[in-house]
């Protein structure tokens, strides 16, 4: 029920920020939203960074149902706490790809005001949301070795090794970093 929670609030602020954002970006940035110039300037980034985001999710989702189920349990779920590969360098991964969907979206979508207004703000509202409610969970489910987890390991790292382990499709042989 969380996840699904979850996946209907993301629909909103994509479905919502886009139509919400033509709509003003008719009103007040009419010239720059029908350039066609403008549109092919923003496409190109927006696949990249899609393509970014869903490397990540797919290679840090393979690595958590791999690692972080034990027994039969519900999909999308874990109940081991994974701390091996990318999850030794930033606490939330998937997280860290996700984050810029909505920017990638809007650069698909080609509107300025979402992509210099409205993808910024849900990307800070996302991080939010993570810091207030998923490590909340996290602490509750995992306890004490969660906390201790997070003394370690950032939320999100920016090292170079970090993205490059992004970026690793899920295999035995990445788990000795």
């Amino acid at each position: 029920m969380r996840n699904k929670m979850r996946i209907v609030v993301w629909i909103v602020m994509l479905i919502g920020g886009g139509i919400s954002s033509i709509i003003i970006d008719i009103h007040f940035f009419r010239s720059l939203f029908f350039s066609y110039i403008f549109h092919i300037i923003t496409f190109l980034p927006g696949i990249l960074l899609l393509f970014f985001v869903l490397m990540v999710s797919r290679n840090t989702g393979r690595l958590l149902a791999s690692l972080g189920r034990e027994g039969n349990i519900p999909r999308m779920e874990t109940n081991r706490l994974v701390t091996s590969h990318i999850y030794g360098c930033m606490r939330h991964p998937m997280h860290f790809g996700l984050l810029f969907f909505p920017l990638s979206f809007a650069l698909l979508l080609g509107s300025p005001f979402f992509i210099f207004v409205l993808s910024p703000l849900e990307m800070v509202f996302m991080v939010i949301m993570i810091k207030l409610i998923e490590e909340k969970e996290l602490i509750k489910k995992f306890g004490e070795d969660y906390i201790q987890y997070m003394k370690r390991v950032p939320m999100f790292s920016l090292k170079i090794s970090c993205l490059k382990l992004l970026f690793k499709p899920y295999s035995e042989r990445f788990f000795d970093c």
